[in-house]
């Protein structure tokens, strides 16, 4: 939305000029059922550091209708411009501004949402603030530095809940006053209503008694045997599936953990979890009101992975208390800090916290995670962890793979690098010296220096503020007996992609090397050592006679954030004997790398395919299953030669089905192998044994057919062209929830007719009425690999209308469209011809040139593993 920015100048200059005390912000959504506007007025005290002096309020509003400054009514015509209230003339010391204003629900998942559950039409709110959009619901002072407490009355229908940060205090009526907030910032404030079932429980802390903190606020905190308040949330549509007393195990295991680690009481006075709809991230640590999309609340089987990946959001957020809420970036170029540390600490949680159902967390993140991060770190977007924001929209389009998994991995190697109990007494001396305030980057490194004696400046620089990646290599040389006569690592930093600023740089890296040896079929971990790797080349102490292992593994343990090669011969052992790993972690390391080269045209597409399907059938991890299906299924998408793909595709639509009818009956890999199944299935005997399954003449023992799986099957036929309307429309009145809505999109706008791509294109690019899930849906059924032809013409369409969708909707709403409708699938000089000579003459926007930019940079890849590909078909 054009007028909304905020750069870092104007930021400081107000943190300079301005000390905000206190809001009392009165919200009526009494009308919310209908929808439309809602009063929005705020009273807001601050201090002001000069006489005279001038300033602003941040507010998005379709009207304001009152603006008084200390007394004096303002003519809001005049000073509301640019969705910011201009504040003149302010006294040195306390002033006090009231702004009364008509705010928006919207649809989009910012500021307060507004869904209406087709189940039993009723409305259910909620907000979404970070980055910038409390401003969307009470007139504020939008930035991290400028905390302040929090005052809500709320009118709400009657028979409604209102939650939000402080407890739920009895109604008056319908009106709902909650006390005050301790300090904290606009963005992590919440506002949750609407008619939501709830289950509630309670933390009990544990241990001895220890001295409490003083602090301010804080709902009543005291020391040891602190009981809390626990509540979970969702729609009364789902609470049949709501499995809480899961929920909150984790949660108190978290709890446990964190108190112990942290050594800083639990800050606020009680803690929600709240499952809510159409919501666009995972979800959102709103201090003591934490919000979760509401696919968490699993209505289907789902294999373990998925309750591991919910364990580790829950966790995630809950470390947010501590570190994002109580103690607060002055500024979002220390974003990364903020998601990095708590993604680190929840699968820390995950690995080390007694009785843990998910000790191998570490390989998730190997697996997963870092995936992720290598993949953001190899685009012309990539950036040092400590990003450098110039403004809102700079932090709009950097919740990124290097913002989280680049600087969570980052953070293992610096544990490692200065001990892992000495790292969490710098964070407990970091908490009692910052609570309630706002800190830099420098404020931890000085924590964690003091407390391990390192030096960090070295480190910082190096990690934190440069780009890239560094490739580890071994250099082993063996004598003819078989014994090591030299060993090294080899350290090399590639070239930063093109466009990318910056330059490479060797790196110090805290490393792991694994040695492991074949015995009885099984690759077992027989030695290692743990040794700090600098510069272009490190030798590696080894012993007198010491016999080369068959395979010697750099970045054992996944220590270090870095690419990592393994030599000849373990590369020949490894191709042989990958799925014979003992252990989950060397599995996953390996399969990383494999796919890591896949991306980068060292290792062509069909060996890729020969090396998962040689030993996927051994992995245990169902996580790892789970991430290896949709490798290979967007390597033969993408990275395939066009002239073999079909070939690839076949052989692995089989093996699903292979794989599938092997499965236990029953089990989490049965019900992995029927989704990648349903996902590619192309033959017409393949297509009909899904209409089978769907209509039920066709079974495999141990596989239910319910609700999500019978989605994944007819979107699959809806695509291939065997399964029309009447089918989908009797789908959708089988399953008539929100879900059910969505996936009946996904499949309408799946199917392969010119007239079903132009209805979904039109709905999401030329109208703006959809919801934000539902778009989502749409684009998702829209963009089919197996359409590449029908959907060709869209290329031009895409480079017409982006700008204008940029310009016109919100940062959400554009985002899906301008990611998710790029020509990805079209992948040839032309799309990138067509995309350079659209940045070179549309003007865009830094934000929107990144974003095309990288999803130029995918194209540009995918050709470049297609010619590895098809060379070695030719050869």
């Amino acid at each position: 939305m054009p007028g909304t920015n905020l750069t870092r100048e104007e930021a400081q200059e107000r943190a300079r000029l301005l000390t905000v005390d206190a809001y009392e912000i009165e919200l009526d959504l009494t009308g919310a059922q209908e929808g439309g506007t809602f009063r929005s007025a705020t009273t807001v005290r601050f201090d002001a550091a000069e006489d005279g002096a001038a300033s602003f309020i941040d507010l998005v509003a379709p009207a304001v209708h009152e603006v008084v400054l200390n007394g004096t009514t303002l003519d809001a015509a005049e000073v509301f411009q640019d969705s910011r209230i201009a504040l003149a003339g302010l006294r040195a010391g306390r002033n006090e501004l009231t702004v009364v204003a008509d705010c928006a629900y919207t649809n989009s998942g910012e500021g307060l949402h507004r869904f209406v559950d087709p189940v039993d039409q009723q409305a259910y709110l909620y907000t979404q603030f970070e980055v910038p959009d409390a401003r969307r619901v009470f007139a504020s002072f939008e930035q991290p530095d400028l905390k302040a407490t929090f005052q809500f009355t709320v009118t709400a229908p009657q028979g409604w809940t209102v939650i939000s940060n402080s407890p739920t205090p009895q109604p008056a009526g319908t009106v709902w006053r909650f006390e005050p907030t301790p300090r904290i910032s606009t963005y992590i404030t919440a506002l949750i209503v609407g008619p939501y079932h709830s289950v509630h429980s309670t933390w009990e802390e544990k241990g001895d008694l220890r001295e409490a903190q003083s602090a301010e606020g804080g709902g009543g905190r005291r020391a040891g045997g602190r009981s809390v308040p626990l509540g979970i949330y969702c729609r009364p549509s789902l609470a049949e599936h709501l499995d809480a007393d899961e929920i909150f195990a984790v949660t108190r295991q978290g709890f446990d953990w964190f108190q112990e680690k942290f050594d800083y009481p639990y800050p606020f006075a009680k803690y929600d979890q709240l499952f809510v709809p159409e919501f666009n991230a995972g979800a959102m640590e709103n201090a003591g009101a934490v919000t979760i999309r509401d696919q968490y609340v699993f209505r289907s089987k789902v294999t373990d992975a998925a309750y591991e990946l919910r364990a580790e959001t829950i966790l995630h957020e809950l470390a947010h208390m501590w570190f994002g809420d109580l103690v607060t970036m002055e500024w979002w170029n220390d974003l990364w800090l903020n998601e990095s540390f708590a993604t680190y600490t929840s699968i820390a949680c995950q690995a080390y916290a007694p009785g843990s159902k998910w000790p191998h967390s570490w390989t998730t993140f190997a697996n997963s995670m870092k995936t992720w991060a290598y993949r953001q770190d190899q685009l012309p977007s990539t950036h040092p962890i400590m990003a450098e924001i110039r403004d809102l929209d700079d932090v709009l389009v950097n919740f990124d793979g290097i913002t989280y998994a680049k600087g969570a991995s980052v953070l293992k190697q610096l544990v490692a690098y200065v001990g892992m109990d000495e790292f969490f007494t710098g964070v407990q001396a970091y908490f009692k010296a910052h609570a309630y305030g706002n800190t830099r980057l420098a404020d931890l490194l000085g924590a964690l220096e003091e407390t391990s004696g390192r030096d960090l400046a070295t480190w910082s620089q190096k990690w934190l503020q440069t780009a890239g990646i560094n490739i580890l290599r071994p250099e082993i040389e063996v004598a003819e007996d078989g014994t090591v006569t030299a060993f090294a690592v080899r350290q090399e930093a590639p070239a930063l992609p093109a466009g990318a600023t910056g330059e490479p740089v060797l790196r110090p890296h805290r490393i792991g090397i694994g040695y492991y040896d074949l015995t009885d079929g099984r690759l077992v971990r027989t030695g290692g050592i743990e040794l700090d790797v600098d510069g272009a080349r490190t030798e590696v102490p080894f012993p007198q006679g010491f016999r080369r292992p068959d395979v010697v593994l750099l970045n054992d343990g996944d220590l270090s954030y870095a690419k990592v090669r393994l030599d000849e011969e373990s590369l020949k052992v490894v191709t042989a004997h990958l799925g014979d790993f003992a252990e989950s972690l060397p599995r996953a390391l390996c399969w990383a790398s494999s796919w890591d080269m896949t991306r980068d045209g060292e290792l062509p597409t069909r060996d890729y395919l020969a090396l998962v399907l040689s030993g996927i059938g051994k992995e245990t991890d169902i996580g790892v299953v789970q991430t290896l299906h949709r490798q290979v299924k967007l390597a033969l998408d993408l990275y395939a030669a066009p002239e073999w793909r079909e070939d690839g595709l076949a052989a692995w639509t089989e093996a699903t089905l292979t794989h599938l009818r092997a499965a236990a009956p029953g089990s989490d890999h049965q019900l992995a192998w029927a989704r990648a199944f349903a996902a590619s299935a192309r033959t017409g005997a393949q297509l009909d044994l899904l209409q089978g399954l769907l209509d039920g003449t066709e079974e495999i023992p141990g596989l239910a057919v319910d609700t999500e799986l019978r989605w994944a099957l007819l979107e699959r036929l809806a695509a291939t062209g065997r399964a029309e309307e009447p089918a989908i429309a009797a789908e959708l009145e089988r399953d008539r929830t929100s879900a059910g809505e969505r996936h009946a999109a996904t499949a309408r706008a799946a199917r392969p007719t010119a007239e079903a791509k132009a209805e979904a294109w039109a709905s999401v690019v030329a109208s703006d009425k959809l919801p934000n899930a539902v778009q989502e849906a749409v684009i998702a059924g829209f963009v089919q690999p197996d359409q590449r032809e029908l959907l060709e013409p869209y290329t031009a369409r895409y480079f017409e209308a982006v700008k204008d969708v940029w310009d016109n909707r919100s940062h959400e709403m554009a985002q899906q469209i301008v990611v998710g409708h790029y020509p990805a699938l079209q992948v040839s000089q032309e799309t990138l011809d067509a995309t350079d000579a659209w940045l070179a003459a549309a003007d865009p926007s830094p934000a929107l040139r990144r974003l095309v930019t990288e999803s130029r940079a995918g194209v540009e890849r995918a050709l470049t593993a297609r010619a590895a590909d098809a060379a070695a078909g030719a050869a």
